[in-house]
């Protein structure tokens, strides 16, 4: 199905002109990249361990305030006649963040139909990455047998979840904790979990990382001669060069940075694009090495 990256007429309204969605296809898979919107984030909660003038000075560099905007991005994967969503967005679950929470109303504008929806991967149940699942009416639209993925660590650690290692305020912590219980509450049934990786569709792979969370997963991607990797929260904008910046959202945060060194060793390997939720729309982008570090090099659109 060929995935359209033109606004539309009738489509959305006066307030959404720049673009929020953007697709590109690996191999035979279709995808395509759909904006939640913006949540802005402290440069302390960003990184909690850092020398507070090498961080003021890294945010200088990039023209960057203290209070930093973040992308929140969700995706759209067809392969095999299964339609996956990864990751569902924060929905209304942080009222503090009015410029999020655009998940479901951009899914309809460009032509998804929730009832076509046969898989959810989630790649963690932080709030802003099941939050669009808890909106009044989405689970209504969904289908009875639509299949939702996580990985059991992930799903047994919010059961009781630890927040002793995070550094995140107490109102956010608050939050989050209230939005897994009820994304359970509502979903558990529909829950699907593996242990280490599972093929979602052909081409379509979760592999669980931990680090960011215990159950923090990965999307890998491929077809043909392509490949893509969904990398989730488990690489943030400051990770290419401060591997060693902890984020205040982080359970482990010295295992997110192995996860994180891994993941970039292996990317800039082997030169595959990568999606992230948090880089920039549609934070489509390969990873370069850098001294000691990394850095990511957006991909052209393909227009």
């Amino acid at each position: 199905m060929y995935l359209d990256k033109t606004s539309h007429p009738g489509g959305p309204g006066p307030d959404e002109l720049v673009l929020s969605r953007y697709a590109l296809r690996v191999g035979e898979i279709d995808v395509m990249v759909v904006s939640d919107g913006v949540i802005s984030i402290s440069a302390e909660a960003m990184a909690t361990n850092a020398d507070p003038a090498v961080r003021s000075a890294w945010l200088r560099e990039r023209l960057q305030p203290e209070v930093m905007d973040w992308a929140l991005n969700e995706v759209v994967v067809r392969s095999g006649g299964r339609t996956i969503l990864i990751d569902s967005g924060l929905g209304m679950e942080a009222p503090n963040f009015p410029r999020t929470g655009r998940w479901s109303s951009r899914l309809e504008a460009a032509g998804v139909d929730l009832a076509s929806v046969t898989d959810v991967v989630l790649t963690h149940m932080h709030f802003d990455h099941v939050g669009g699942l808890l909106v009044d009416g989405v689970k209504d639209q969904l289908r009875p047998d639509v299949r939702i993925h996580a990985s059991a660590a992930e799903a047994e650690f919010w059961q009781a979840p630890d927040f002793s290692r995070t550094a995140m305020p107490g109102p956010l912590a608050d939050m989050i904790r209230s939005a897994a219980k009820r994304f359970l509450a509502q979903y558990g049934g529909k829950l699907q979990t593996f242990e280490t990786d599972y093929e979602v569709a052909p081409g379509v792979v979760v592999t669980r990382t931990g680090g960011h969370t215990p159950g923090h997963s990965v999307v890998r991607l491929a077809s043909g001669g392509d490949r893509l990797t969904f990398v989730g929260d488990a690489i943030l904008p400051h990770g290419f060069e401060h591997l060693e910046w902890h984020n205040g959202f982080e359970h482990d945060p010295e295992e997110a940075v192995r996860v994180r060194v891994r993941l970039l060793r292996e990317l800039a390997a082997t030169g595959e694009p990568i999606l992230a939720t948090h880089l920039s729309f549609p934070s489509v982008c390969r990873v370069a090495v850098a001294g000691a570090g990394y850095r990511w090099v957006p991909a052209l659109w393909n227009y």
